[in-house]
């Protein structure tokens, strides 16, 4: 039986790539090379690529080593195709991100727009891809990722800040229960994929707050572990992390 997210990303690249929060892609791009110092030769693993718009706009940039990785072939097929039409060089593959066969090979892993991590099922799975990560770092690596934020439930209605997304994009959610002893968000998403067939998914996503981030990369070897407020398509470090944020940056080296 599939799980949701794997029903979620079937068939579902072009309706991807028309979604609002994709928008930042360029903004987003422009801190990652701030932090790695526009280094063209770094190794960049980017988990859970989806249709590859980060990894295409790095390659875009001069990157020339990128592996983008992610569990649903339909997302990656429209990667490549992205990348064909633009002359480009980025080594796709078909990977689950709880199981990953890199060691010691990258100098930046990126995994942005909930691209893999926090959408699995148990919190167990979830710490699994953030070791994989660690794994897969060069000694001094870094990495780079959005998480949903544990502080803005407890603040505000993620009911309503998803009904007010949905407006903007091609995804409505219904039914939403958060619970405060798991941080789980459970809500019924209906979603249109590329063919125009209408799936309603029951789906399970988990909101983490600082401290245990911070917990769990420290648990994990990375030596340094900065939080942000995560703004789309305006990544900075001046953006401390509030109640306001939906999602927040976290910045860790090894």
């Amino acid at each position: 039986m599939k799980q949701w997210y794997e029903e979620l990303f079937e068939n579902y690249g072009q309706q991807y790539d028309k979604e609002c929060f994709t928008r930042g892609t360029s903004g987003e791009c422009d801190f990652i090379e701030q932090e790695i110092g526009f280094n063209k030769k770094s190794r960049i693993l980017d988990l859970g690529c989806g249709t590859g718009r980060h990894s295409i706009e790095l390659a875009r940039r001069g990157y020339i080593s990128i592996t983008g990785v992610d569990l649903s072939e339909t997302q990656l097929a429209r990667a490549r195709e992205k990348t064909n039409e633009n002359n480009l060089k980025i080594d796709f593959q078909r990977y689950d991100a709880r199981e990953l066969p890199f060691h010691n090979e990258f100098d930046l892993v990126i995994m942005l727009c909930e691209g893999a991590f926090p959408l699995m099922e148990t919190d167990e799975m979830n710490y699994r891809i953030l070791k994989n990560t660690s794994k897969a770092l060069k000694n001094n690596g870094k990495f780079i990722f959005t998480t949903l934020n544990g502080l803005f439930p407890l603040f505000h209605s993620v009911k309503d800040f998803l009904t007010a997304a949905s407006e903007a994009g091609n995804v409505n959610y219904e039914n939403n229960t958060f619970d405060l002893m798991t941080l789980r968000d459970l809500n019924t998403t209906i979603v249109e994929d590329d063919f125009g067939n209408k799936k309603e998914l029951h789906c399970n996503e988990r909101y983490y707050v600082p401290s245990e981030i911070t917990w769990l990369l420290k648990s994990l070897d990375f030596k340094i572990i900065d939080i942000f407020g995560a703004k789309l398509g305006a990544f900075s470090r001046n953006d401390r992390l509030t109640t306001e944020d939906f999602e927040m940056l976290v910045i860790a080296t090894k």
